[in-house]
């Protein structure tokens, strides 16, 4: 036999050969619930950086969703665990905290900018550190009430 009658062989024998492997690991599915609950919550986070003016809601409640809308977006895409998102989550907006107080936005030239300006943010506030505790707290305490509850986020 030639090399591409082997082949064909080799596949009508085998069908598990005919199956193309991909590189996505079972971590990697697409979770339309959280997906949804994303765009969700992102379109209420532009409504308020555009039309809310209340301190506290502009101010905190954002940056509490926002720590849920990230949480959201990265289970859309990626199985992983619980806590550790939560975790790393929390590391991360600790971060954009910090170079905020570096004045990032700043030093980057991108004060002119008012979607990155306002994406990154200008001002380190401690009370933002605790929005992000509560945000975190919030998906936690979803979370296990899920859990408990036995209902299931589109796995």
């Amino acid at each position: 036999m030639d090399g591409m009658n082997e082949c064909m062989w080799a596949a009508l024998s085998h069908p598990k050969r005919t199956t193309m492997k991909t590189n996505r690991s079972p971590r990697t599915r697409l979770n339309s619930t959280y997906l949804y609950a994303t765009v969700f919550l992102f379109l209420i986070e532009v409504f308020i950086a555009l039309f809310v003016r209340t301190p506290f809601i502009r101010g905190f409640v954002g940056d509490v969703l926002v720590i849920v809308l990230i949480y959201c977006f990265v289970r859309s895409f990626w199985r992983v665990p619980v806590t550790g998102a939560i975790a790393t989550i929390f590391l991360f907006a600790c971060l954009v905290e910090l170079l905020q107080w570096f004045q990032i936005v700043d030093r980057l030239g991108l004060r002119d900018n008012a979607l990155l300006s306002t994406v990154i943010g200008t001002t380190f506030d401690w009370k933002d550190i605790l929005a992000y505790g509560v945000g975190c707290a919030i998906v936690f305490l979803g979370e296990q009430g899920r859990r408990i509850s036995g209902k299931s986020w589109g796995r």
